[in-house]
C-alpha cells in the first residue's frame, strides 16, 4: 500500500517490514518504529486513534502512542511483544482499576473527537449516550447484534425472544460510566516481557465489569494477578462474578455476528441464564 507518511508523521521511512494481516512496520528516519495500519470502515479509523488518546489521556496504563492518521490509514507506537508476568499482570490490573475510575461523561459516550458511529472490531457500535446502563447495555450492546444475526439466519424467532426476555431481567446498576477500553479480550492485551499494554480499543463510557468480563470469556494470562491486583484499588461490586455471563453477551453476539454459529450457542446460554 502507498503511505503518505510524511504527510502523516512529519518523517520519511528509511526501512518497511511485513507484518501480519495488513499491518506493516516502518523505520521512520528519527529512528522511532511504528506499525501502520489500514482502516476497515468509515470512521474506523477516527475511531480507533480517538480511543487511544482517551485512554492515555488517563495515564493509566500503556497504551501506543498515536504518530498520525487519516481517514483511511493510522500509524501507532510499536511496542515490541515479550513474555506475560504476574508483576506486570497485577500493575495492569491497578491501571485499570484507575482507567475505569477516569469515567465517562455518559454509558455510550464516544471519545473526544470520535464517532458516533464507531466499530468492534469489523462490527459497527453505536456509541449513543444513555444514562441509566441496564436500558442503555440492552438497547445498544445486546438487541441490535441480535437483529443483525437473525436477519443472517444464525438466530431464529425463539432465539430472539429468549435475548428480549433476558434484556428485560438486566438488574440496575449503581454504577457510574467508567472509561471503557470496549474490546479487551486477550489479543489486545499485548506483553512486551515488562508490562501489559491495550492496543486496538473500541473505547466508550460503559460499565466497568464489561471489560473484566471480556478478560474472562476469552482468557488472560495471570488474570487471578489481574483481578486481585484491581480490587486492592477499587473493590467490585457484591455479585460480580454471577453477572459475568450478562456482561458477556455483548462480545459473544459481536462474534456471533462476524463469525455465525460458531459462537451463537455459546451467546444463548450465556442468555439462558437470565
Amino acid at each position: 500500500m502507498t503511505v503518505p507518511m510524511a504527510r502523516l508523521t512529519g518523517h520519511s521511512v528509511t526501512e518497511w517490514r511485513p507484518m501480519a494481516g495488513d499491518l506493516r512496520e516502518a523505520v521512520l528516519d528519527d529512528g522511532r518504529v511504528v506499525v501502520v495500519k489500514r482502516g476497515h470502515g468509515p470512521g474506523a479509523i477516527a475511531a480507533e486513534a480517538a480511543g487511544l488518546r482517551w485512554l492515555a489521556s488517563a495515564k493509566a496504563v500503556p497504551v501506543p502512542s498515536v504518530a498520525g492518521h487519516d481517514e483511511n490509514l493510522l500509524v501507532v507506537e510499536r511496542v515490541t511483544a515479550g513474555r506475560s508476568s504476574a508483576p506486570a499482570a497485577e500493575r495492569l490490573g491497578r491501571g485499570l482499576a484507575r482507567l475505569h475510575a477516569a469515567g465517562a461523561p455518559a454509558f455510550g459516550a464516544a471519545p473526544p473527537g470520535g464517532p458516533a458511529d464507531a466499530w468492534i472490531g469489523r462490527a459497527p457500535m453505536a456509541n449513543v449516550p444513555g444514562e441509566d446502563w441496564a436500558s442503555w447495555y440492552a438497547a445498544h450492546r445486546v438487541l441490535p447484534y441480535v437483529r443483525r444475526a437473525f436477519d443472517a439466519g444464525t438466530f431464529d424467532t425463539d432465539d430472539v425472544t429468549l435475548f428480549e426476555r433476558a434484556c428485560e431481567r438486566i438488574p440496575a446498576s449503581a454504577e457510574p460510566p467508567a472509561r471503557l477500553h470496549g474490546d479487551l479480550w486477550t489479543g489486545n492485551v499485548l506483553w512486551d516481557g515488562r508490562e501489559a499494554w491495550l492496543i486496538d480499543p473500541a473505547a466508550h463510557g460503559g460499565h466497568r465489569e464489561t471489560d473484566l468480563a471480556m478478560l474472562h470469556l476469552f482468557g488472560c494470562p495471570h488474570l487471578g494477578s489481574v483481578l486481585g491486583a484491581y480490587e486492592e484499588v477499587t473493590p467490585l461490586a457484591e455479585g460480580w462474578a454471577g453477572r459475568i455471563g450478562l456482561h458477556q453477551l455483548f462480545p459473544l453476539l459481536v462474534h456471533t455476528v462476524l463469525f455465525g454459529r460458531s459462537y451463537a450457542g455459546q451467546a444463548v446460554a450465556a442468555a439462558r441464564t437470565f
